[in-house]
């Protein structure tokens, strides 16, 4: 099956207002940034999104949040957004900050069709017990907070602790970039780039790929296909411009 969409725009016409998305990336490193774009100009609102953080002010999903379009976030950080921590703090957004591995293995989760599981990471804490401001009211109180977890112990290795259960992730539709595919929608990413982008990919009821470069069919080598095409439902192939533009969320130099 030939999955190959011509433009962005068309990949995401069909995202309504009030859908769930999961967003691959890890700072500004491995963003769908011309999938964003498209659903920038789409006019869609109202979303939730599912992604590590939300890009920078200017850049990546930071591009969404400045116009209003998004209503809730399950990431693991602010990072560099100032408008992310603004808004939060200002009552306009909802946020549920989790723990970076929780949220990992909860995208994982969902594609893999596992409703829940019980990890160690926030047991004894208001990731567990509940309380984690999720919403500010415009006078700084906590309108809505995280709801309390099913807490057990287990014995593991002969020693008994304690797990907090937590619930897999799904979404209406999933955003990656990769290096590249072929036609099928086989993907490659390339070194730390695949980050979240084959989590959040598994996760999408419908996966939409933007990619760097397309491959002939039967050219990849399978030991090479980091996620297979059975996850992705649409494969934009971007211009050399648009592959090329990558932005550093914070230069080093020595």
């Amino acid at each position: 099956m030939d999955k190959v969409v011509q433009s962005a725009v068309e990949a995401v016409a069909d995202i309504p207002d009030g859908a769930t998305l999961a967003v691959g990336g890890f700072g500004l490193c491995g963003i769908p940034s011309v999938l964003i774009h498209a659903l920038l100009d789409s006019g869609a609102t109202d979303l939730e999104v599912v992604s590590n953080n939300c890009g920078v002010d200017d850049w990546g999903l930071g591009l969404l949040l400045q116009a209003g379009r998004i209503r809730r976030i399950i990431a693991s950080y602010v990072g560099e957004n100032k408008e992310f921590a603004r808004q939060y703090l200002a009552g306009e957004l909802e946020v549920e900050l989790t723990p970076q591995g929780t949220l990992a293995e909860r995208l994982r989760a969902g594609g893999s069709g596992i409703a829940a599981f019980y990890t160690r990471t926030g047991v004894g804490t208001l990731v567990a017990s509940g309380g984690l401001p999720w919403r500010y009211g415009t006078d700084g109180s906590v309108v809505v907070a995280s709801p309390p977890k099913p807490v057990e112990t287990f014995t593991v290795r002969g020693v008994a602790h304690e797990f907090v259960r937590e619930q897999a992730i799904t979404a209406d539709y999933a955003l990656v970039r990769a290096a590249a595919a072929d036609r099928l929608g086989n993907l490659v990413f390339h070194a730390s780039a695949r980050n979240f982008n084959p989590l959040c990919a598994a996760a999408g009821a419908v996966t939409i790929a933007e990619v760097e470069t397309l491959a002939p069919v039967g050219s990849l080598d399978p030991d090479t296909i980091h996620l297979p095409g059975i996850f992705v439902d649409r494969v934009v192939p971007l211009t050399p411009a648009e592959a090329e533009d990558k932005r550093i969320e914070r230069r080093t130099v020595s």
